[in-house]
């Protein structure tokens, strides 16, 4: 990996402030820089100085580790960045690491759960929850809950809905939704990512554009499903006529 040579050097940091731009260590970036997650310094005689690119790296391995991607995963994420990405190129990546949830988990202990839920839990409907992704087990014998969407969930255990039809509904949602993820990282990275470039927009503007594109991507899939799910009852209920 090198970093690009025809940097402006009004655009270099010592590493000291490279450090505080990153907010990371020296120790660190001497590490990241050692293992190849990061390019060497630029020599300017016996110094060394940082460039755009190195700092956009340092803050994608920054949000990767705070993603929870191990060392070795960073190192597998970080081969599949080309040598000459830009730092623009490289904030695209961060931008796309970006949670599309709007709503984070909630950590509550079981008490709690059933607080929430107005009723007492048992063991069934906690496989249940799980099952349909609503909570999360943690270590520390506490639950990591989608606020957004437990109460829906409670109302559908009162209406006995069984934990394997939830855990195979789960598994469809997890599969399709990853197949649709791919596809539309690639029509962004591929055709507008290329027209944003030649447009000349920031990263920051890059940024805004998918926060602005997350409802519209939820909206435009429940939408889809229900077109498809009154397609898919009205062909069934054809083929029981015939």
């Amino acid at each position: 990996m090198s970093a690009a040579m025809d940097t402006n050097d009004d655009d270099l940091l010592n590493l000291e402030e490279l450090c505080a731009r990153v907010g990371i260590s020296v120790r660190n970036v001497r590490f990241y820089t050692a293992r190849g997650l990061v390019p060497p310094p630029i020599r300017r005689g016996r110094s060394g100085f940082y460039s755009p690119d190195h700092v956009a790296r340092l803050e994608l391995v920054k949000e990767l580790q705070s993603h929870g991607f191990t060392l070795a995963a960073i190192e597998k994420y970080l081969a599949g960045v080309p040598e000459d990405a830009s730092a623009a190129e490289i904030a695209l990546r961060r931008t796309m690491l970006a949670p599309w949830h709007a709503d984070a988990s909630q950590r509550m202990t079981r008490t709690e759960l059933g607080q929430r839920s107005d009723r007492e839990l048992t063991d069934v409907d906690l496989e249940t929850l799980e099952a349909m992704g609503v909570i999360a087990a943690r270590p520390d014998g506490a639950y990591d809950v989608q606020t957004a969407t437990f109460s829906v969930a409670v109302g559908l255990l009162d209406l006995g809905f069984p934990v394997e039809a939830a855990r195979i509904a789960q598994q469809v949602y997890t599969e399709h939704g990853r197949a649709v993820a791919h596809e539309l990282y690639d029509v962004f990275r591929k055709i507008a990512w290329p027209a944003y470039q030649e447009a000349g927009l920031s990263p920051d503007q890059v940024r805004e554009v998918v926060e602005r594109l997350k409802p519209l991507s939820i909206a435009s899939l429940v939408t889809a499903f229900e077109v498809g799910m009154d397609e898919t009852r009205r062909e069934r209920i054809s083929r029981r006529s015939r």
